[in-house]
């Protein structure tokens, strides 16, 4: 290691000048001006004799990277020479991530290993020196080997020449931390057949890979549990006094160890700060990367900064405008949305980022910025960019969304009831799901529901009213199919306020209509009625026959399960309405509820007419998921009028084919009627337990609390008295 006190890694010259001329120390040059001598430590001449040792000491326990460390060793250890040569190895990852600490704990185990010795170059402090970090560089080692100041060439290319012909012969360990790029490097690769040369990088230094066969070794953030023995090794008692609070702030940290050390400081140099009133100091983003520094001296911002600095001005752009971005994942369409830029000029600068170590690509496609590493973005967006920038990039981001989402639903039923007209929009974009190997809609919509419910807060947020209802109205095609009830609550609430913010009572009424949906199946009764009664003053407002009918249907919804005669009224005003506003799918959907309603008023055989007519009109107009439906209520109908067998048969057939078009929750209801049925007659217990099993599973999915019924009767079913399951 390099002594504080000394340059070039010696010992530290022992000089005191008494006036007398007496020296103490060892003295083997001397010089003397007027009456005083000087006399000071010769630098010791070059030769092979000189071990150096330079890696520094780990000063904090090591105790976690237990596989890394591992993979070090299994690549650069000793008995994994034999092809003669000069190993590199590039460790790279988020700024913080522990890059350093880990090369560190290794080179330290690996003493050994490398009987020539171990030297180390750390590029931070060199970074400044434009041109000079190099030849500085191999002036640390050169001095470390042995060779005195005096004998140093001036030139790079004769220091690299000499350092080659110094490590000949000799094996080595080189660590060089920090380096930025490439060409940092190669100058510095011994001589010696066996060495081994470490980098640690923020960078992904591809070129190493490509010229010197350098082996990738990428380090992640740590979990939950490894950030929690850093911050128990730091502060165990306050760790310990709240291990709940503990995990939330190791959480918070987001697996950087620099940040578990930095708020593990703040811990023990304030004595009445807790752990819980850290974490809950932190759980507020607007304080978090300001809560993680120690009186501006040390600071996740700044660690996060360093790898900021070294983007080029594109990508910079790029990186500080993401922070803005709302949701957590992005693909490269999204990124040129945020950038307003072309697809190839966004995938060449996310691929700087991702270079760079400040993006992550998913295993999807995707790309993800760290929690932290977001929220530095955005700081450094605050800073440098204009006021108005952010709902500007909320502002694209949300239309890009608007675009897909509605491409989406239309790809997934074109004829389907909308209020937003966005045919002028559509028009400018190509639809990406009607090429061959486009992108399946209900998937795509899958994978990006957390973000476009992001988009719809944000939005919202920045009164963005139009953009807003248009994309919960289109949004609602996902979760007509896949059925999360708090999301749908929460995004077709967004868009309700929105529509009614903007004075669109057609939008208002069928937004509100639908919230009813999610509303009633998580069992909130009075807020759907409030919801519907809202969206029938809004339909007659609003002048469209096709939604005063869509209205009405949800209305019946409503009555069916409380006054199975009302819900017979609002779905036959609905299936006129329909009817004379010339929609044949609007009639079908609305005869289908409205037979259900008949078979749960009594009228049976009324009931099976009503379902069968719907069934077969579904079935002319080529809706395979909704005629599905209808199918499964023919087979309850059967059931009613006394025919179990039938009915088993038909709702079999009416399962297979929901689960062919994944309506989930639709095939778990007839599944429940299966069950009901089978475990009436005497069935098998066995097949009762399989369908309620598989509902609960769908139910579960939806945050149905539906499930929660189902699973006690579940419970009941493997044995009445004790619930442990019977033979």
């Amino acid at each position: 290691m390099t002594d504080a006190g000394s340059e070039d890694g010696q010992a530290p010259h022992h000089v005191h000048n008494d006036m007398s001329g007496t020296v103490h120390g060892p003295s083997v040059q001397a010089a003397q001006i007027g009456h005083i001598t000087f006399q000071v430590a010769a630098p010791p001449a070059p030769g092979p004799d000189v071990r150096p040792d330079q890696v520094p000491p780990l000063t904090v326990r090591f105790i976690n990277r237990t596989a890394d460390l591992a993979r070090l060793h299994r690549s650069f250890g000793a008995g994994t020479d034999g092809s003669g040569i000069v190993r590199l190895g590039a460790l790279s990852g988020l700024p913080g991530v522990g890059k350093t600490a880990t090369v560190t704990r290794w080179a330290h185990d690996a003493r050994d290993q490398f009987p020539d010795g171990q030297l180390y170059v750390d590029f931070a402090p060199l970074r400044d020196r434009v041109g000079g970090d190099v030849s500085e560089a191999l002036g640390i080692c050169l001095r470390g080997l042995g060779v005195g100041a005096e004998h140093v060439p001036a030139s790079v290319e004769n220091r690299a020449e000499l350092f080659r012909t110094k490590t000949t012969g000799r094996r080595l360990l080189v660590v060089l931390d920090g380096v930025s790029e490439p060409g940092q490097v190669a100058p510095l690769l011994p001589g010696g057949a066996g060495s081994v040369v470490l980098v640690t990088s923020h960078k992904q230094l591809d070129d190493l890979v490509f010229r010197h066969h350098a082996e990738q070794v990428p380090l992640g953030p740590l979990d939950t549990e490894g950030g929690l023995r850093i911050l128990a090794d730091r502060c165990e008692e306050k760790a310990d006094a709240d291990p709940t609070a503990a995990r939330a702030l190791v959480d918070l940290c987001g697996g950087l160890p620099v940040a578990v050390h930095i708020v593990a400081a703040r811990l023990i140099t304030n004595r009445r700060l807790t752990v819980a009133d850290l974490a809950g100091e932190l759980a507020d983003e607007t304080r978090r990367l300001t809560g993680m520094s120690l009186r501006g001296e040390h600071s996740v911002s700044a660690v996060l900064s360093l790898a900021y600095a070294d983007l080029p001005p594109d990508a910079a752009r790029l990186y500080r405008l993401l922070g803005w971005l709302p949701g957590r994942t992005f693909d490269t369409a999204t990124a040129a949305a945020v950038g307003v830029t072309d697809l190839e000029a966004a995938h060449s600068t996310v691929s700087a980022l991702e270079a760079a170590s400040l993006v992550e690509e998913l295993s999807d496609g995707r790309f993800r910025l760290h929690d932290l590493v977001r929220l530095h973005a955005r700081e450094r967006a605050v800073a440098e960019e204009a006021p108005d920038e952010q709902r500007a990039v909320v502002e694209r981001v949300i239309t890009h969304y608007l675009v897909l989402t509605s491409f989406a639903d239309r790809a997934v039923r074109e004829d389907r009831l909308r209020v937003a007209d966005v045919s002028v929009l559509l028009r400018e974009f190509s639809d990406p799901f009607g090429a061959a190997a486009g992108p399946r809609p209900l998937e795509w919509l899958a994978a990006e529901r957390t973000n476009i419910l992001a988009v719809l807060r944000e939005a919202a947020r920045g009164g963005l009213r139009t953009p807003v209802w248009q994309l919960a109205e289109a949004f609602t095609v996902y979760f007509l199919h896949s059925r999360h009830l708090a999301d749908w609550k929460e995004a077709l609430g967004l868009g309700a306020a929105a529509a009614s913010a903007a004075v669109e009572p057609a939008a208002e009424a069928r937004l509100r209509s639908l919230r009813s949906r999610p509303l009633m199946d998580l069992d909130e009764f009075d807020l759907a009625r409030a919801e519907l009664d809202k969206a029938v003053a809004c339909a007659e407002v609003g002048g469209r026959p096709d939604v005063l009918a869509s209205v009405q249907e949800f209305d019946g919804r409503y009555w069916d399960r409380f006054d199975p005669a009302r819900a017979v009224q609002a779905y036959q005003r609905a299936a006129d309405l329909s009817t004379a506003a010339g929609l044949p799918r609007g009639t079908a959907i609305a005869l289908l509820f409205l037979g259900r309603a008949q078979g749960a008023r009594g009228d049976h055989a009324s009931a099976l007419r009503t379902l069968r007519r719907a069934h077969d009109d579904l079935t002319r107009l080529d809706d395979p998921r909704m005629a599905a439906r209808a199918l499964a209520a023919i087979g309850a109908a059967h059931d009613r009028l006394g025919d179990p067998h039938t009915a088993l048969n038909v709702l079999e057939e009416a399962a297979r084919q929901l689960r062919e078009q994944r309506a989930t929750h639709y095939e778990a209801e007839a599944r429940i009627t299966i069950a009901d049925i089978t475990e009436r007659t005497g069935g098998s217990s066995e097949t009762v337990r399989n369908h309620l099993t598989e509902a609960i599973a769908v139910y579960d999915a939806e945050g149905n609390p539906a499930g929660d019924a189902l699973r006690s009767r579940l419970e009941r079913l493997r044995d009445p008295d004790t619930g442990a399951g019977s033979r």
